[in-house]
């Protein structure tokens, strides 16, 4: 018997799984955490490689920038009839004489440094909005994955509380059926019990329409499987979260004030070039003129444009010094916008801390005491079913403010590292 195909089948089978085992661990991971969805993005979200591509594109215009123009070749054919002694020709050595003219043309001195120093303003510019572009990209993805886990967590709550109410309401029956708690207490248990039901519904279409907006944000299909969240980034420190210090590191590194840098220093370079407009550019030329088959004559030449037309250059001058202020304008104006914005979310994070402490440390631990008082005092028959239920919603409501304050300052921080066009 032949095994040799056998084991070659065996061979490419086990290839083939060996290939599909790393792309299924990456999609049984993919979502648990925030870094995971981060890495995917930053090779297949379609956006971030579009201003990737534009900023190697304005790279490339650096060099063309500050080249010299194509040299232009000129030949002319003169007295094509000798003289009417024969018909036209096109032949050099049977027409009068040809001219050869090599030309080049060379801009006014230190204008193609400043259109090289223009394109590289300008390739900066792209590099920066390429920057800006992942750090959107970024802050929309760590919200999206803090509001997933919001959700997820909600649901397990809801779950939990679910769970209680099935224990009440066995609680309530048998008291019922000793004489010792109203019918009123059972159905009262089943109605929460409904409540909760339907807002996993709720929940449940909360995170598929938060799983389509991730896998958007993933150039991956919207019904394309994530990973349930398991946990949130730690936040920073309180020393890293001060403002004096974020300010420097935002003026220095934010992605849109330093596109709005670059146009500003893009802006003087135009304006100096518009100034040396003033000045004309010159054409140099030189070449042999050829009789019959011979060369006897070289020639040289020398263009120039003459600059007369001075109100259109003025004009250009003053659109150059107005486009120059709009640049610094507009600068200011982002500096401002985003420091605002600095101050709002830091003012922010420190509340949802703040808030979190308060829940975990003092809300929490007195609606657990509470409910087990209530609980205790309802089997003992001195707590009606009303105070039992109230006493399980400020837990729940407890730990919902919990989940929250968490996710409000996951939401904040991410917009700080927006900010900053870095991770904190």
């Amino acid at each position: 018997m032949n095994l040799a195909p056998r084991a070659a089948r065996i061979l490419a089978l086990l290839l083939v799984l060996g290939l599909q085992a790393p792309l299924q661990a990456q999609e049984n991971t993919l979502g648990r955490s925030v870094d995971s969805l981060l890495e995917y993005a930053k090779d297949k979200n379609p956006e971030y490689a579009t201003m990737r591509y534009e900023a190697e594109a304005a790279d490339e215009r650096v060099t063309p920038a500050g080249a010299l123009p194509d040299p232009k070749f000129r030949t002319e054919l003169r007295d094509i009839t000798r003289t009417g002694e024969q018909s036209a020709t096109l032949s050099p050595s049977r027409v009068g004489s040809t001219k050869y003219l090599l030309m080049q043309d060379l801009p006014w001195f230190g204008k193609r440094g400043l259109k090289q120093e223009i394109a590289e303003l300008e390739a900066e510019g792209a590099q920066g909005r390429a920057r800006g572009t992942w750090a959107d990209l970024a802050a929309r993805i760590k919200s999206a994955h803090a509001q997933l886990y919001y959700v997820h967590r909600n649901e397990q709550l809801a779950r939990e509380i679910l769970d209680l109410m099935l224990r009440l309401e066995k609680i309530a029956q048998v008291r019922y059926a000793g004489g010792l708690a109203a019918q009123q207490d059972v159905i009262r248990a089943q109605v929460e019990q409904t409540g909760m039901r339907n807002e996993l519904i709720v929940l449940e279409n909360e995170r598929s329409q938060l799983r389509a907006r991730m896998n958007a944000l993933l150039a991956r299909p919207a019904g394309a499987k994530l990973a349930e969240p398991d946990l949130l980034r730690p936040l920073p420190t309180p020393a890293k979260l001060d403002y004096e210090a974020l300010e420097e590191r935002v003026r220095a590194r934010n992605p849109q004030i330093f596109v709005e840098e670059a146009r500003i220093k893009s802006a003087e370079k135009s304006r100096d070039l518009t100034y040396k407009n003033r000045y004309p550019d010159f054409t140099f030329g030189a070449g042999p003129i050829q009789y019959q088959s011979a060369v006897k004559e070289w020639e040289v030449m020398l263009e120039l444009n003459i600059p007369l037309q001075q109100s259109s250059r003025r004009a250009q001058e003053r659109e150059s010094e107005a486009m120059l202020s709009a640049a610094r304008s507009r600068k200011e104006a982002a500096s401002n916008q985003v420091l605002a914005s600095l101050s709002e979310n830091l003012s922010a994070i420190e509340a949802a801390r703040r808030s979190e402490m308060l829940a975990t440390t003092s809300l929490l631990p007195q609606a657990e005491l509470t409910f087990r008082a209530a609980l205790a005092g309802y089997e003992n028959g001195k707590v009606d079913f009303a105070t039992l239920i109230e006493a399980q919603r400020q837990i729940r409501q407890g730990k919902q403010n919990q989940i929250k304050a968490q996710v409000e300052a996951q939401i904040r921080l991410a917009e700080i590292e927006k900010l900053l066009g870095e991770d904190l």
